[in-house]
């Protein structure tokens, strides 16, 4: 049998999820049928799996032949570079810089924006994983690798489910800044386009049209013209709905792909990558954010990027 006590910071947490977290190769068909058999107990009395964890509540799980403890292990060859914008006790607000993951990907590098923030905070005594029960340090939302921009990083499980809560619920604005190929009508300098997109994960790529099908999901990109060159524009883009590649994808269907976007437009010999960046974050809380809600209405902004010049110096060279 063993005995775990929910401290503090992961009080909040679904009771499954932080199973999984705390043993690994726990999967969900484990922890659901050790409940039923009243194999996982929290203070003596059956929950269900969407149970939520309160402070001193003491588990008990007679399943030891399935726990293995997870393994914290760092490769300190990491690069501790980390470009941080905003830190308190809570939380950090990040520019990821293009061509870092946030997480590992298919070429399952260690060098990542989450295992840099984890070596970050061991580095100050924040974060101990040899006595942290199941809860690290997590992201509260993701970009591409090769995108660059604000990412934000909870230090603790009730920051992280605020953030989350306030993502679904649209009470933080994130914004980006593109550079396009083509320039605008005067009519069509600000607009919300609407289209329907469908995921190819095989590709690793979607397809937006106006038609609706059975996997596809309806996504709002709002947008205005910052710059207007002759054969360029730059956008600032506000994504309604946030759905895979939806700022690449929506900007091609509608005739503008991004500079440098080879997946949905065309490689380019100035940009390496897709002139896309996160460049701006609002929290606009509606609703009481709890121990966050000192965010309210505080705006961070990344001042440099690592297109503009480019952007602004093929401008001027066609006009």
């Amino acid at each position: 049998m063993r005995e775990l006590v929910v401290n503090e910071n992961d009080s909040g947490q679904r009771l499954d999820r932080f199973l999984c977290k705390a043993f690994p190769n726990l999967s969900q068909g484990i922890i659901r049928s050790s409940l039923r058999k009243n194999r996982i107990k929290v203070n003596s009395k059956r929950e269900n799996a969407d149970y939520r964890l309160i402070k001193n509540d003491v588990l008990r799980l007679y399943m030891d032949e399935f726990l293995i403890d997870k393994k914290h292990a760092f490769s300190y060859e990491i690069p501790r570079d980390l470009n941080i914008i905003y830190e308190d006790e809570n939380l950090l607000i990040l520019d990821k810089p293009v061509g870092l993951p946030v997480h590992e990907d298919n070429e399952n590098s260690p060098d990542t924006l989450i295992n840099r923030v984890l070596l970050y905070l061991q580095s100050k005594n924040e974060f101990a994983p040899e006595n942290e029960l199941s809860f690290r340090p997590s992201l509260c939302n993701r970009i591409d690798r090769n995108t660059g921009g604000i990412v934000i990083a909870a230090k603790n499980a009730e920051s992280l489910r605020i953030i989350s809560q306030k993502l679904k619920d649209r009470e933080l604005t994130k914004l980006y800044l593109c550079a396009v190929h083509g320039a605008f009508a005067k009519d069509k300098k600000t607009d919300t386009i609407t289209a329907e997109l469908e995921k190819f994960p095989e590709q690793n790529k979607v397809k937006i049209s106006h038609k609706k099908t059975q996997n596809s999901k309806t996504i709002k990109t709002a947008y205005r013209v910052i710059h207007g060159g002759e054969k360029h524009s730059l956008l600032e883009v506000n994504l309604l709905t946030g759905r895979t590649h939806q700022i690449r994808a929506h900007m091609a269907f509608i005739g503008h792909p991004l500079l440098g976007d080879g997946k949905y437009g065309k490689p380019s010999k100035e940009f390496k990558f897709q002139a896309l960046y996160s460049y701006k974050l609002r929290f606009d809380f509606k609703t009481n954010a709890g121990i966050l809600e000192y965010l309210k209405d505080r705006e961070f902004e990344v001042k440099n990027i690592w297109f503009l010049e480019k952007y602004y110096e093929i401008s001027r060279s066609v006009m």
